[in-house]
């Protein structure tokens, strides 16, 4: 059988839902209940199309299982002819999904596709092992024989080896908590969010949350990986981000489909996903964005837009560092820091303030989304403005 003509995959009417922090806002929501009205709100926006639906590809780490894709689009009602595929690159999830898609567009398999991630750490369902009972908050990373620590000590230690300061991470938390502050109270946010039981609004920004404030946080993990490389605790609970709840869905389709619709779009340019090493798991963006920009010929400093999970300042930093990118440029209105980090929607959460600030802007340089992710991987997507 010949394959479908190769056409470069674009995504359209990105959106999400408010992130809400662990116990609050969205809390008696199940992840399928919050993924569902971001899905249905896509759905429609490209129902113009006549197209059907290829397929709903979905990001998730923490779900009931079940399938939460399929579970999903049926309950946001799609139909019953409409497939659904759950996918587990941890925080990556959502940002794979839409790699995933863009690939079967990109084949020529399939024309149009719904894909995104969804999390709702509220009610992740509680797991134990078979042999002790004993309970665990998530799965093993990296088998027996390799490092596999938590991401807030992995943390710590990344900050110790790069010498990344308590100070610089407070400033740069400060900095995520207000602009997303600010764009909140400026309307930037209200376009992009679609409403779950009347949530439409990120729980977790505050103005308030300045350097001297986030000052009087005591290191969170002093006795764990930091103290091992001889440095004293860096990392605190005001500059690392919060669990979180979440969906943030788009539509993933050719620009044929696109300028039928009207809609504005972004190209995808250019994908990739790297290992690195499992002890410090939050340098992984780093390699995965270097492999991306060097596909298309890119430096970073022809990047216009970055946005990065800012699971933790320290780690944010050190990508950063390590890329030699311009700050001013990364995550303009805030990020995981302030927003908060609803693990597998959070690459699907980048692409989605990412196309947000592009298509407001009459710049045109491309840009790029990055996650690192835990037990040493990296992910990393670059995208175009079309015209």
């Amino acid at each position: 059988m010949t394959p479908g003509p190769r056409t470069a995959p674009v995504i359209v009417a990105p959106l999400r839902s408010a992130i809400g922090t662990a116990g609050r806002s969205l809390a008696a929501h199940t992840v399928d209940a919050i993924a569902a009205p971001v899905l249905a709100a896509v759905a429609a926006a490209v129902a113009p199309s006549g197209l059907p639906i290829d397929d709903v590809v979905v990001g998730n780490c923490m779900g009931p299982g079940g399938d939460l894709a399929r579970v999903a689009a049926l309950r946001a009602g799609l139909g019953t002819s409409v497939p659904g595929v759950t996918i587990d690159r941890q925080c990556g999830s959502g940002l794979d999904a839409v790699m995933q898609a863009a690939a079967r567009v990109g084949a020529g398999t399939g024309e149009l596709f719904l894909a995104g991630g969804a999390e709702s750490a509220s009610t992740a369902p509680h797991r134990s092992w078979p042999e002790s009972g004993e309970r665990y908050m998530r799965a093993p990373f990296a088998p027996v024989g390799f490092p596999d620590p938590d991401m807030g000590p992995a943390a710590d230690r990344l900050a110790a080896v790069r010498g990344i300061s308590r100070e610089r991470q407070d400033a740069w938390a400060a900095r995520s908590h207000a602009r997303a502050a600010a764009a909140q109270s400026n309307g930037v946010f209200d376009g992009e969010i679609v409403a779950v039981d009347g949530v439409a609004r990120d729980d977790r920004p505050r103005a308030s949350m300045d350097a001297t404030r986030l000052a009087r946080f005591a290191p969170a993990f002093a006795a764990d990986a930091s103290a091992a490389a001889g440095a004293s605790g860096t990392v605190t609970a005001g500059n690392s981000c919060g669990f979180s709840d979440g969906a943030a869905m788009m539509a993933v389709t050719t620009d044929r489909v696109a300028r039928d619709l009207g809609l504005p779009s972004l190209s995808i340019v250019a994908t990739a996903v790297t290992g690195s090493d499992p002890a410090l798991p939050g340098i992984g963006a780093a390699s995965a964005a270097r492999l991306a920009l060097s596909r298309v010929g890119l430096s970073p400093a022809e990047l216009g837009f970055v946005e990065i999970t800012e699971a933790f300042a320290a780690q944010l930093l050190a990508v950063s560092d390590e890329l030699g990118l311009d700050e001013s440029i990364i995550s303009a209105d805030g990020g995981a820091i302030a927003l908060g980090h609803p693990w597998g929607a959070s690459g699907a959460v980048l692409l989605v303030r990412l196309a947000a600030r592009m298509f407001a802007s009459d710049d045109a340089r491309p840009g790029l989304a990055a996650c690192s992710i835990g037990g040493g991987q990296g992910i990393a997507m670059i995208v175009e403005r079309n015209a």
